[in-house]
């Protein structure tokens, strides 16, 4: 389901103060309720479930954000007629809209597509604030519309969509509704119908859950003294406690209702909005709950929900920095999940689960360089995808699990720079997912795979030393892109997916020998740099995407002798990564964004005999690249001897023979010796080799990238 705004709970003072100060309106009705003809069996029995409910006692006569809180949810207003014979909405309609305090919008595709549902829906945003609509979604998803190939799933009119602005006219800012799910696949009726009742009286659901269980309880507990007045004690006593039993465990039902929510909905809401404490809090509160319970008393799906509980925080510490603490937290999270699979050793879900908290500990390796672990938990993440689909060789998640867990095992060896095994395994995974997107070419999460498994095998073939082949993925992949941007009507996504790709082929037709086509790539990756930040300049992944782009476009430029724009680049790019330090100056991928951008600008200003300005730079470049510390030490070293090679250049250029040979030489003795190289890595050691003198040693490097058809720019 799309992320909603959830019904409000109203838990800390601001809010509710925010709230009260909306304005409240005369009304006739409690509620308006708006429905497609074709939904009036569940309108029928939500109306009726409405008029018939009882505030709990405590509740009522209470002062919320949406006024005192009545006895009962009554009247409720709803057309019974057959609206298609009119023009326009009926006097008695709009009436009853403005009379009405709420709006309910029963959701499915056709209530989407009803001319009569959207008009009510207008007539009442343009005299009512957004929290007084109120969405009970029965079929279909919510802006499905947004989705390449499922616009015909949404249930949403598009009156419900959009906001409204003070004179009651649309806007084009998407609306977030306050929504209940009451579809199958959903919370399940009741809860969604306590959502919505929670959501008209402004009080918190599990305020709501609570009453509402202790006055069913009640009534219950009246009904049956009354029936066993006339019976013997110890009969009596036999009921009271399976009563309390029963009674026990209806709360604890929902409870664990309760707890879904939390882990379900509620989190999805908040994961968009990025409050940390806000999330850690979800969790916080149910670990509390399932705190006095014994693990090994947990019923399935309450020790599953703890499971999940545990890796919410996690990712919240993992976000904040604090690697041991995730990496903790995981690690009981599997606890769980692996007790769950010990009880059900062939229930995919549970599978599922266990796999999920196998990812994230590989991912806490491989932020900490323990490449060895994260291979190992990745492997085991595999072995549970393959099983997940034995068990169930129809279910396309499944399916896709396999595919990302082949793909995600290749980025761990090609870190490594296990180059074959690594491509091994992206063409396994491209295999798969060629497979889905045929089968569902309209899938957009396919589609969004299938590139990223191109990039990665093109990224391996490179390593390799294949560039034909290489060259030919990225071609493919950035084609793919294209299609897709264009289809969607301009995704961010694809959008950003595209700098990388048009960077990486811009390269590859580069060290082909294809400078003007390399060029051209490198141009319009910048250009969808540009089209991203002016939608959000402040979006750091985005703004590190740029500076690599506009780096490699300078690199590219200043070797087509065109040292004017290669200076332009370059001065952008380093803009870029110096406001990026600002925020965090420890980031490893922006410490070795100011790496390259000081040896580019030292590089650029020896091409322009500015020697002075050339040294200082190129000093600067190899005292960032000796602290540069990322999850591929190799790299990293590999990075460092390019620097140094720029450094001793620069002191030849000043006539410091020895100074430049001492540099040269470091920059050799840094490069790791049994490390398998890349073409790029290859002429970088070529390079030293050759200023060094050791030309047959060289050669034999130089023969190797000309065999390939690497053309070396060093």
């Amino acid at each position: 389901m799309a992320k909603l705004a959830r019904l409000p709970t109203f838990d800390r003072p601001a809010e509710a103060e925010a709230s009260s100060r909306v304005p409240r309106l005369r009304t006739r009705y409690y509620a308006f309720l708006s429905y497609s003809h074709k939904d009036k069996e569940v309108a029928d029995w939500l109306h009726r479930e409405l008029e018939r409910f009882r505030v709990p006692h405590a509740l009522a006569g209470k002062l919320t954000a949406n006024g005192v809180v009545p006895r009962r949810l009554m009247p409720i207003f709803r057309d019974q007629q057959d609206l298609s014979a009119g023009a326009d909405l009926g006097e008695e309609i709009k009436a009853a809209l403005a009379g009405s305090q709420f709006l309910i919008v029963l959701c499915s595709p056709t209530a989407a597509k009803s001319r009569w549902t959207n008009a009510e829906i207008e007539s009442f945003k343009r005299t009512r604030p957004e929290g007084c609509v109120l969405a009970a979604v029965v079929s279909g998803e919510p802006f499905a519309s947004d989705m390449p190939g499922r616009e015909h799933e949404e249930c949403f009119p598009p009156a419900l969509r959009f906001k409204y602005d003070r004179r009651g006219h649309q806007t084009a800012k998407r609306a977030e509704p306050l929504a209940a799910d009451f579809r199958e696949t959903g919370e399940g009726r009741r809860m969604a119908f306590l959502k919505l009742v929670a959501g008209m009286l402004g009080v918190g659901l599990d305020e709501l859950v609570q009453r509402e269980t202790t006055r069913r309880h009640r009534h219950m507990a009246w009904l049956a003294a009354g029936s066993l007045a006339g019976m013997a004690i110890t009969s009596a006593l036999a009921l009271t406690a399976i009563q309390a039993r029963d009674a026990a465990r209806d709360q604890r039902r929902e409870a664990e209702g309760l707890v879904a929510f939390m882990l379900g909905d509620l989190k999805d809401k908040l994961e968009p909005i990025g409050k940390l404490d806000a999330l850690d809090g979800v969790g916080s509160r149910v670990l509390a709950y399932y705190g006095k319970q014994d693990m090994a008393d947990l019923s399935d799906a309450a020790l599953l929900q703890r499971s999940r509980a545990l890796s919410l925080m996690a990712d919240v510490s993992s976000l904040r920095g604090d690697t041991e603490n995730a990496l903790g937290l995981y690690r009981e999270a599997m606890a769980g999940t692996a007790e769950a699979i010990r009880r059900n050793p062939n229930d995919p879900k549970r599978l599922f689960d266990h796999a999920q908290n196998l990812f994230y500990v590989s991912q806490v390796a491989l932020k900490q360089g323990r490449l060895a672990n994260a291979e190992r938990a990745l492997r085991e993440y595999k072995r549970l995808a393959l099983k997940m689909v034995a068990l169930d060789p129809d279910n396309m998640k499944w399916r896709m699990e396999e595919q990302y867990a082949e793909a995600d095992l290749g980025a761990v060896l090609y870190i490594q720079r296990q180059y074959s095994e690594a491509a091994a395994q992206f063409f396994q995974a491209l295999r798969t997912i060629e497979a889905l997107s045929t089968a569902d070419p309209r899938n957009s999460e396919f589609q969004q795979s299938l590139a990223e498994t191109l990039a990665w095998l093109a990224d391996a073939r490179m390593a390799e030393g294949q560039l034909t082949q290489a060259t030919e993925l990225r071609e493919r992949q950035v084609a793919l892109l294209e299609r897709l941007l264009t289809q969607s009507g301009g995704n961010v996504i694809y959008r950003q997916k595209l700098i990388p790709a048009r960077r990486s082929l811009g390269n590859l037709y580069a060290v082909r020998g294809q400078l003007d086509r390399g060029l051209q790539q490198f141009r319009a990756a910048v250009d969808q740099v540009e089209k991203l930040n002016a939608i959000e300049p402040d979006n750091t992944l985005w703004l590190q995407f740029g500076y690599n782009a506009r780096l490699d476009f300078g690199r590219n430029l200043l070797i087509n002798k065109d040292n004017v724009g290669a200076r332009t680049q370059a001065d952008a790019a380093c803009q870029i990564v110096a406001r990026l330090l600002t925020r965090d100056s420890r980031r490893p991928e922006w410490r070795a964004g100011q790496r390259d951008c000081w040896a580019l600008k030292a590089q650029i200003a020896l091409a322009n005999r500015a020697t002075d300005e050339a040294l200082a730079d190129a000093q600067k470049a190899v005292n960032v690249a000796k602290s540069v510390k990322s999850n591929d030490p190799v790299g990293d070293r590999f990075a460092l001897a390019t620097t140094y090679r720029i450094f001793g250049d620069v002191m030849r250029a000043r006539g410091n023979q020895a100074g430049a040979r001492a540099a040269w030489t470091a920059g050799l003795a840094v490069l790791p010796g049994n490390a398998a190289e890349r073409p790029f890595d290859m002429s970088q050691h070529a390079g030293l080799l050759l200023r060094l003198g050791k030309r047959p040693e060289a050669q034999a490097l130089t023969s190797k990238l000309n065999s390939i058809g690497y053309r070396s720019a060093v």
